[in-house]
């Protein structure tokens, strides 16, 4: 993986168009003022809320939307499916080679589930995809309603949690977003009831998560943490209700070919002087 101080190949001052490395991280942004005729960054990733306050003016910024649809979805399905049928807690009866029948059965199961997914972007769209077949109902939230498509907005969330056994959170890291799991958050989930949050970290507040999921009255299974890596000493790593991925969900072996197939469609539009797609505004 290259970094900041890695050598470059080429005379930044030229470049019109940039791809930055997968995971390459927001400390790849100290490049930018050295492209002084850079025109567009081509992200890999969906989320670009580290580079959308640091892109300077004139430059178009566009994130990788529909490069991790699968990845991602498939992540939450898997918490989802791992969480309720306590596949955390066989893998470590596994690991002490003992036959754990007894100490959690019977399990929750997904049929019939109220899953509500606050994020009705494209990766929201794949997970419902996925969920359909499962036998539960389906409720989409957005940053304003869509009555037309039953996209519910934001702020119906405090009258929708306390209806949804299982929250998939999948907003982009925002002003508006960041801190949107909250202590009111969470105190109108239901008891039993599943969070995922397949996000950003800093979506959740760290403090609250730890109150809240400290009672075990709730359950979560969490691919991103604030801060990351999540520190050794940070008690939702013993939670027995909590499963913790190491922000794993969009790093499979696919997602280099589906991202450069992105970029290299993006680069021969801005050739054509075509229009680009995934172009982002106001952070999303």
């Amino acid at each position: 993986m290259p970094t900041p101080d890695s050598p470059l190949p080429g005379d930044p001052a030229e470049v019109e168009f940039w791809v930055p490395p997968f995971l390459s991280g927001g400390s790849t942004t100290v490049l930018l003022p050295r492209m002084t005729s850079l025109r567009v960054v081509q992200l890999l990733s969906a989320g670009a809320d580290a580079w959308a306050p640091k892109v300077p003016p004139g430059v178009t910024l566009c994130d990788a939307r529909g490069v991790h649809d699968s990845s991602t979805s498939e992540w939450v399905l898997t918490a989802i499916l791992s969480s309720l049928r306590r596949f955390d807690h066989f893998a470590r009866a596994q690991a002490d080679r003992r036959w754990a029948y007894a100490e959690v059965t019977p399990t929750d199961e997904l049929a019939g589930k109220r899953v509500l997914i606050v994020g009705a972007g494209s990766i929201g769209s794949a997970v419902a995809r996925r969920l359909e077949p499962f036998e539960v109902s389906l409720t989409f939230v957005a940053r304003t309603a869509r009555p037309a498509d039953g996209v519910r907005g934001v702020d119906e969330l405090p009258h929708l949690l306390p209806e949804a056994d299982i929250v998939v959170v999948l907003v982009p890291l925002t002003p508006a977003t960041t801190g949107l799991i909250d202590k009111a958050f969470l105190a109108a989930m239901p008891d039993g009831a599943l969070l995922v949050n397949a996000a950003r970290g800093p979506v959740a507040s760290t403090e609250a998560l730890v109150a809240e999921f400290g009672t075990g009255r709730l359950w979560a299974a969490l691919d991103v943490t604030d801060p990351e890596p999540l520190p050794a000493d940070s008690p939702l790593w013993t939670m027995s209700n909590v499963l913790i991925t190491p922000h794993v969900a969009g790093s499979v072996r696919g997602v280099l070919r589906r991202g450069y197939q992105l970029a290299g469609a993006q680069m021969r539009r801005y050739a054509a002087g075509q229009e680009l797609v995934n172009v982002v505004r106001d952070g999303y």
